[in-house]
């Protein structure tokens, strides 16, 4: 039997982890009821608040190699329908869907239009409501989205009023757009909320047309700045999960969200302590269809595991992210060159030889007395007979920074080592207290 994917978020059960988080691709319920055909196990609304005007254009995007989308950005508002419209599709997708999880996400300003377009949405049959304490332009101008998330105490002040006013979970949507997510998130926490769900966009200008000197995405001459999205947040949104899974304060379910678009990403969002993840700009580029690529993959995933559910993947990173001070200082991996693999390409030798310990070499080049060069004589028969220049490092300079392994073109033709030769763990802070300091 292949592993149980259904999840239990605060209480809202879903069939998977997999929701489309609150974007264009939750706009109507057509486009929702579309996406759960396809798969997906939950959706959170477009942000319903009181009806705007977009600009056109509004989106902008980079471009890597030939990598289109890496990073996306957009000036988009919340929803531009009428909220009417919006409760009698959520009413139409529950009774159609009602095994689905629909979570309204919201974005209003006074404490009386808070309480009454919650009473809307749970009378519509919501299952769980999301504030958009995240926006980072437009909304924010007018007191609401990120102007909300950059100030703990009023964030759980308004996250206060609707935990009052919900008869479903609460979900605060953090603004990565902070010096540290631990003082939204806590203070979400102490508001009484059921369930965090972080990253929305970063705060950014994506580029700047230099034909008509204007910044990216072009709205008549002008532009202003957009949030940032797509898979080059990932790791700034994976770092913001972890903080907040491994504080002992935070007792409440995760819902992770940025730059996830493969199985895998999804796993190691789940790994790092989400419960369920949220996904937009992939499934923007490339419909709702990925995600049947995410349930096969993290169902096989788990599978090969021995893991008989999601639960069990949940958190299974956390303990082993720390603080630097905490790490293993003795621990020492060495580059090992697979001569068979490299193409002589040299990438490697001037990475480290311009931006490193120049402890990569080729040919006969001298070997001092006592070093440690594993494959250099390999490398060098190799090179004698195919005329190709095989690189080989010197052990004993290489100090395991990676840079290597990081430029390669060659899957698997350079791997990190273990050289750590029995030394006993021994962290910066261990040190610190034995008085002995960097040395």
């Amino acid at each position: 039997m292949s592993a149980d994917l259904s999840i239990d978020f605060a209480g809202i059960k879903s069939p998977n982890p997999f929701w489309l988080a609150s974007a264009p691709p939750t706009n109507t319920g057509d486009q929702i009821m579309r996406a759960f055909d396809a798969g997906w196990g939950g959706a959170v609304w477009k942000t319903l608040g009181e009806p705007i005007v977009d600009t056109s254009s509004r989106f902008g995007s980079i471009d890597v190699g030939n990598q289109r989308m890496v990073g996306f950005n957009n000036i988009e508002l919340i929803t531009d329908r009428p909220l009417e419209v919006n409760l009698r599709e959520i009413r139409e997708v529950k009774r159609k869907y009602p095994k689905h999880v629909v979570i309204a996400s919201l974005m209003v300003e006074s404490r009386e239009d808070w309480r009454d377009i919650i009473h809307k949405v749970v009378d519509a049959g919501a299952d769980g409501i999301e504030l958009n304490f995240g926006c980072p332009h437009g909304m924010c101008e007018r007191g609401m989205g990120s102007a909300v998330g950059q100030e703990p105490e009023v964030l759980k002040t308004v996250a206060g009023w609707a935990v009052e006013y919900s008869k479903v979970p609460v979900l605060i949507k953090l603004t990565p757009n902070v010096g540290d997510i631990l003082e939204p998130g806590i203070a979400a926490v102490e508001a009484g909320v059921h369930g965090l769900s972080l990253i929305n966009t970063i705060k950014s200008i994506v580029g700047v047309d230099l034909d008509r000197m204007v910044p990216y995405p072009v709205v008549g001459n002008r532009s202003t700045n957009g949030g940032y999205c797509g898979p080059a947040v990932k790791p700034i949104a994976l770092h913001m999960v972890a903080a907040l899974a491994r504080d002992e304060r935070v007792k409440i379910p995760i819902s992770g969200i940025g730059g996830i678009a493969t199985w895998r990403d999804a796993a190691e969002f789940i790994a790092m302590g989400s419960t369920s993840v949220q996904v937009c700009t992939s499934v923007m580029h490339y419909g709702f269809r990925i995600v049947e690529d995410l349930i096969d993959g993290l169902t096989n995933f788990l599978d090969e595991k021995g893991m008989k559910s999601v639960r069990e993947l949940r958190g299974r990173a956390v303990g082993a992210y720390s603080e630097w001070g905490d790490l293993d200082l003795n621990y020492k991996v060495a580059a090992h060159v697979d001569p068979a693999k490299c193409i002589g390409c040299d990438l490697c030798l001037v990475a480290c030889r311009d931006s490193s310990v120049d402890c990569i070499h080729t040919g006969p080049h001298p070997l001092p007395a006592g070093h440690r060069a594993p494959t250099r004589d390999a490398a060098i028969a190799r090179a004698k007979d195919s005329g190709v220049n095989v690189t080989w490092v010197d052990w004993d300079e290489c100090t395991g920074c990676n840079l290597c392994a990081a430029v390669c073109p060659v899957p698997g033709c350079i791997t990190m080592a273990d050289d750590t030769r029995g030394k006993p763990f021994e962290s910066w802070n261990d040190r610190v207290a034995k008085g002995t300091g960097g040395a």
